[in-house]
């Protein structure tokens, strides 16, 4: 039953993507999963229903589940200081046209989880060490050499920093190196065999390549980036916490089917219904130009669908979920009971959130898979 793939051969037929896997997820488990064009052009290699991709920032929600497991545990409060787990944010100033002045208040963890902490969102490349291969406790006390942009909790902007700063929290509040408490807590019981930070060998050969538009040809072209530089799986490399996952439709199918059951599955509960409910819930309020697309909200790093427009409009308000980099998406409806995943591997998308991919995608399967 190839609907999705109907709805957007027409991307591939005009070389605006390769390929893709889509799934549609519900509370008994997957649904459909369709998996379409080619995941290596040049080898023309089959995209197939196992084939993994880079989930960039569609790491962030897991990351900030590992956080509030740590909050249900009484290991971490929302409240706390960022500086009580990275000290040498210990009296950091806040950058302003006039120069700098004091923090109005200590940057704390929902801070961090809502996009709101004002930390400096630019990279860190301290000298001798590529970015790459620089443990969380490193790039976190790098974080802290670089003033506020913006006082705590006033203004949304998107962090990367931010999200790498919790997977810090993570280590110091268990006592476990982040990516092994992400696999013990998370990919292990879920049976997310294929997710990971280190892809290896047998991966490699299902891996969907990432692909930009000729300016000039407009063909697809294999684009080069970091995360796909080899070897991927040297243990060395950064488990990003703000996005350095890979994964496949079948593993983020357990993981959604996991919150459309209110954090629990197969006898196991991974967060309390009302954590997540508190996750998918506005916490900024009215604060203006939240997020990537029209009607958007914030919640505890899961982005929300406030009005459903534009691009969301075949969604519920109140729909959960976060996008990658590279043209990735999922979303969880808890109204139709349905996560709609897309994998696709696309470099130079103008906004990966209000693709027209995503949009055809997510009409195409709330439609055809309705309760």
């Amino acid at each position: 039953n190839a609907v999705t793939a109907f709805a957007l051969q027409h991307f591939i037929d005009s070389d605006e993507i390769s390929g893709a896997v889509t799934a549609v997820v519900g509370p008994d488990g997957i649904i459909a999963i369709e998996a379409f064009g080619l995941a290596d052009v040049a080898k023309k290699r089959s995209m197939g229903k196992d084939s993994m991709f880079w989930i960039a920032s569609m790491t962030k929600p897991m990351t900030a589940m590992a956080v509030m497991m740590l909050v249900e545990e009484g290991k971490v409060k929302l409240d706390d200081p960022l500086e009580k787990y990275v000290p040498e944010f210990k009296g950091i100033q806040v950058k302003t046209p006039q120069g700098l002045v004091a923090a109005t208040r200590l940057v704390t963890v929902n801070d961090l989880l809502t996009h709101t902490s004002g930390v400096d969102t630019g990279a860190v490349t301290p000298p001798g060490a590529p970015i790459d291969t620089l443990p969380l406790a490193q790039m976190a006390a790098a974080y802290a050499k670089k003033p506020l942009t913006d006082q705590p909790g006033a203004k949304w902007s998107y962090n990367n920093n931010a999200i790498n700063l919790l997977g810090r929290i993570v280590e110091v509040a268990s006592g476990k190196d982040y990516a092994d408490f992400m696999q013990e807590r998370l990919f292990d019981p879920l049976g997310m065999e294929n997710t990971t930070f280190w892809p290896n060998l047998d991966h490699l050969d299902v891996l969907a390549k990432p692909y930009a538009k000729d300016k000039e040809s407009g063909a697809l072209v294999e684009a080069k980036n970091t995360r796909f530089s080899t070897p991927l799986h040297d243990p060395k490399r950064t488990p990003f916490p703000a996005g350095g996952l890979y994964s496949c439709a079948r593993d983020l199918g357990q993981l959604y089917q996991m919150l459309l059951n209110d954090g629990e599955l197969d006898g196991k509960r991974f967060l309390k219904a009302a954590t997540l409910k508190q996750m998918t819930t506005n916490q900024l309020g009215d604060l203006p130009n939240v997020s990537f697309a029209p009607g958007m909200r914030m919640g505890l790093g899961f982005h929300i669908v406030g009005e459903p427009k534009e691009v969301t409009e075949h969604l519920s308000p109140g729909t959960f979920g976060h996008g990658g980099a590279f043209g990735t998406q999922a979303w969880i409806d808890p109204v139709k009971k349905r996560a709609y995943v897309l994998l696709i591997q696309r470099t130079d998308l103008k906004n990966s959130d209000q693709s027209d991919i995503r949009r055809e995608f997510q009409r195409a399967a709330s439609e055809a898979y309705a309760r």
